[in-house]
């Protein structure tokens, strides 16, 4: 005779474990991760720029800090935005979709007016005396906020292909090529990702995407094939085994040296030797590859550990709010901070060529840094308002209050 162990209650649970699960199934988890993870990736980033720009800034004839002090003070202007985005009802953002979606185009034309600038080979740049900016970082916020109010509406009619592309795909299209018009590939192909992310969770079926894919990878062929520049990148990165300390392949080269260097714990915060020179780009596109090289395999796992706390912090908002739109917008910053994190650590680890795109949070760059900022500001909004979030977090003491009753059982 067989018997069957009693099967576990959550009372069953030990008193701790209990506790531990209740703090992670809480209401205001997505809250309190994201704005962790953020911060935590934010802090990151502030050092390792510190640590991979003082050889260069010095070489140049500036102060070693010079490059922390620029990104230090974007970090600054953009902690209000990310508060006051943070605070701001769900309603708000349906209510500015189409205004900052047409305002981020019309500042994404002012790059080929006489204010634009060419970086890197492509022009996406906005220069104004001392002030620089760069648009297409805006118009991915906008567009992901525009796409979660029109395919809302659309939702049901989402499985007709004029639904889809009228004016959604069509929309969003335009904007991409805007941004392709200044020969800014790294960035249109993230907005794409952007796009598919809320097309995804809108609930698009699947055989549009697989047409879609096939036309993409067309498209892409032929971007590719019309550029020397890029054909370069591609045929180094699948020609690596015959690369040389030269030519295209030569930052990937050292980015992999970088990488492999720095073992599993790294040879220390500033002991880098790829700094020195010979990794281009190392505070910004490339800066994944000193941080291995600093910090090591541990500090590279830290880094994806945080993104992937991101990550489910807003797929949790999306399964756990009740509004469309939230969900939809909320998927397609998700798919943009992070498919962009995993696409530059991909060129970095030698997966995909040289595209140039940065390491959200953690690469140099004023632009990229505050709208990215501001786009975790819209998702914590999101958070904020999710079943039981607001209550719970209405109900707990403030950080002023906690301080202040710290201080007063001290002094008794």
């Amino acid at each position: 005779m067989t018997t069957t162990a009693p099967r576990l209650t959550a009372e069953d649970e030990p008193p701790r474990r209990r506790s531990l699960l209740g703090q992670w199934n809480s209401a205001v988890t997505s809250y309190y991760v994201l704005v962790g993870a953020s911060a935590l990736l934010l802090i990151i980033g502030l050092v390792m720029v510190l640590s991979s720009s003082s050889v260069e800034s010095l070489a140049d004839g500036n102060s070693p800090y010079a490059v922390f002090f620029d990104q230090a003070k974007y970090a600054l202007m953009g902690l209000p935005v990310l508060f006051v985005l943070s605070r701001l009802p769900v309603r708000a953002y349906k209510r500015i979709a189409w205004p900052a979606l047409i305002a981020a185009m019309v500042f994404q034309l002012l790059v080929f007016s006489p204010l634009g600038r060419a970086v890197g080979g492509n022009k996406g740049w906005i220069v104004v005396g001392s002030f620089s900016a760069q648009p297409s970082e805006a118009l991915k916020l906008a567009l992901a906020i525009w796409l979660g109010v029109v395919l809302t509406r659309k939702q049901a009619l989402l499985h007709q292909w004029q639904h889809v592309f009228v004016p959604a795909v069509v929309v969003a299209a335009g904007a991409i090529l805007l941004v392709l018009a200044g020969h800014d590939l790294g960035t249109a192909m993230v907005m794409i990702v952007l796009v598919a992310g809320a097309l995804f969770v809108a609930g698009v079926p699947m055989r549009m995407f697989a047409v879609a894919g096939v036309f993409g990878i067309g498209a892409a062929v032929v971007l590719a094939a019309t550029s020397d520049n890029r054909t370069a990148r591609i045929s180094s990165w699948l020609n690596s085994e015959s690369c040389s300390n030269s030519g295209p392949c030569y930052q990937t080269l050292h980015g992999g040296w970088g990488l492999a260097s720095g073992g599993i714990g790294g040879l220390g915060l500033g002991q880098s030797r790829e700094k020195w020179s010979y990794l281009p780009a190392a505070h910004n596109d490339f800066i994944f590859a000193i941080l291995g090289e600093e910090l090591g395999l541990v500090g590279t796992l830290i880094v994806l550990g945080l993104f992937g706390l991101l990550a489910f912090a807003m797929i949790r908002v999306i399964r756990r709010h009740p509004d469309p739109f939230v969900q939809i917008t909320t998927g397609a910053i998700l798919c943009w901070i992070i498919g962009q994190a995993l696409l530059n650590i991909a060129v970095v680890i030698g997966l995909a060529p040289v595209i140039g795109v940065p390491l959200p949070l953690v690469s140099a760059g004023g632009s990229a840094l505050i709208m990215t900022m501001a786009a975790l500001g819209v998702v914590i909004s999101f958070s904020r308002s999710e079943p039981g979030a607001a209550e719970a977090l209405s109900a707990r003491p403030s950080v002023v209050r906690r301080s202040l009753a710290v201080i007063g059982q001290a002094r008794g």
